[in-house]
This record gives C-alpha cells, structure tokens and sequence, in this order.
C-alpha cells in the first residue's frame, strides 16, 4: 500500500512539474537542457532564417554577418517582458557608445498575424533606433523559433478573440560575427552586467 502511495506522488508531482514547464516560460527555460548544451562542438542555437524587415525586405541570417547579433523573440502587444527586455537591450547599447557598433540587435516577432513590418518598426524605434525589427510568415517565424529552440504558444482570450496574448521564450542571445552562438542574457540581468559583457566580447 505504502509504494502504491509513492508511486501516486511522484507521477502526481512529474504532471504538476510537466504543467509547470508548459506554461511558465521562467520556469521551462530553468528545467529544460541548457541552450549551451553543445554537439561536435557547437552550440545547438541558431541557424539560417529569411525574414522580412520594417520596409518589408527579405532579409537572412547572412545580411548580418561580420558584427555581433543581440537576438530577442517577442510581439509588439506584449505587456511586459517585451518592453522591459528591449529596455535593458536599448540601455545596454547606450552604455557601450561606440562599440555598440559592432553589435546589431534585434527583435523577431512571434506573432506575425498582427506584427506588419511597419508596425514592428514603428515599435522597435521607441526603443532604441537601432533595433532591428523582423517578422515574416508563420512557416518562417516557425523555422527561425526552431533554431534558437524558442517556445511560443498563442493564449487565447475566450471573451475577445482577437486579443490574444502570446507566452513565449524571454531570452536573449548573443551569436558572433560568424553566426555561431555566443552566449545569452535572461531579463533579471541588469544595464551593468550586460553591458560589460558585450564590451569584452567586442573589444
């Protein structure tokens, strides 16, 4: 009796543990494999995509070569990690001055069915003039999550349809001139600490 009541407890405590992994991104991204678990020596992040910018051009992965690439997935109706994460972007460029220059940062939209490339520039812009904003066709913002192993789910709003918000993945990721990644930054770190890191990797 005693080990079927074990037995009951753990799975009990593997679907509370499950449930919490689906649906708190804070917490998938704590329990889920490090996106630094590596392969043959590279890290399983990042890849080949064909988006579409604030101007509505086709650009890739390759138009960004030879500079550092500071990636952010996220929707211009987000409420609060998207702000607060372009935020800490924006204000991490500012304190680096000139070496920032080196850096390109941008901000994929998970949410392409609201996000036309003129809003998403139009957004980006109140943040930082430098930010890049990039959406595309749900196939190609599909592709593009899959590489930076980014989750996104559409939450729906039973009383208003069209006022869904989406629960995605909030972090950041550094991938070098080549393409390859880097490392990544989590919206607890602070202006300083980031800040700081990007000048080493750039200086």
């Amino acid at each position: 009796m005693a080990a079927k009541s074990i037995v009951v407890a753990v799975a009990g405590a593997a679907l509370g543990l499950a449930a919490a992994v689906a649906l708190i991104p804070q917490v998938r991204e704590r329990l889920l494999p490090s996106i630094e678990e590596q392969s043959s020596g590279k890290a399983l992040v990042g890849g080949a995509f064909t988006l579409k910018d604030s101007a509505g051009k086709t650009v890739t992965d390759q138009d960004f070569r030879g500079k550092y690439m500071l990636v952010f997935f996220g929707y211009t109706s987000c409420p609060d990690i998207c702000p607060a994460g372009l935020q800490l972007m924006a204000g991490a460029l500012e304190k680096l001055g000139p070496k920032a220059e080196r850096i390109t940062p941008i901000f994929i939209s998970v949410d392409p069915a609201r996000d036309t490339p003129e809003k998403l520039g139009q957004y980006v812009k109140n943040f930082d003039p430098r930010l890049v904003g990039l959406t595309g066709t749900p196939d190609e913002i599909a592709a593009v999550a899959k590489a930076y192993k980014v989750y996104y789910a559409k939450v729906a709003n039973k009383d208003k349809p069209d006022d869904y918000t989406m629960d995605h993945t909030s972090i950041m990721y550094v991938m070098g001139p080549d393409g390859e990644f880097v490392t990544h930054f989590t919206p607890q770190t602070s202006v300083d600490d980031m800040a700081a890191k990007l000048a080493k990797l750039v200086s």
